[in-house]
């Protein structure tokens, strides 16, 4: 399984950026996906998921009112659109995957045991 992140960069508050996230080897059909950020000095932190089959997207706190996630099935890819980007946005942002992911447990990072190599986003003031 790989997962490859990309999109992040440099950029103003109030700017936006479009994460991706392309993977390969597993079933995407039958996973959940998850897009976590880690601040530096931080523990890294649940942004946003959604279960492929279905389309559920469940929200972190980070994330409510500017962010969103979504998927193209036909290139095994989600997407996390960030709005608003503000400098406490600033964090490498991980997607990471797992089956059997059930909704309850969708924001425990410990629940996801496959991860990409992480994007940086820098936003400053």
């Amino acid at each position: 399984v790989q997962l490859q992140a990309s999109g992040g960069g440099l950029v103003q508050a109030g700017d936006s950026l479009r994460l991706s996230c392309a993977t390969s080897g597993l079933t995407f059909m039958h996973v959940t996906m998850g897009w976590f950020r880690q601040a530096a000095g931080e523990e890294r932190e649940f942004v946003v998921g959604i279960r492929v089959s279905g389309g559920s997207k469940y929200y972190g706190d980070p994330a409510k009112g500017r962010f969103t996630i979504s998927k193209d099935n036909a290139k095994n890819t989600v997407y996390l659109q960030m709005n608003s980007l503000q400098p406490e946005d600033t964090a490498v942002y991980y997607c990471a995957t797992a089956y059997g992911i059930i909704a309850s447990t969708v924001r425990d990072r410990g629940r996801y045991n496959y991860w990409g190599q992480g994007t940086l986003v820098t936003v400053s003031s």
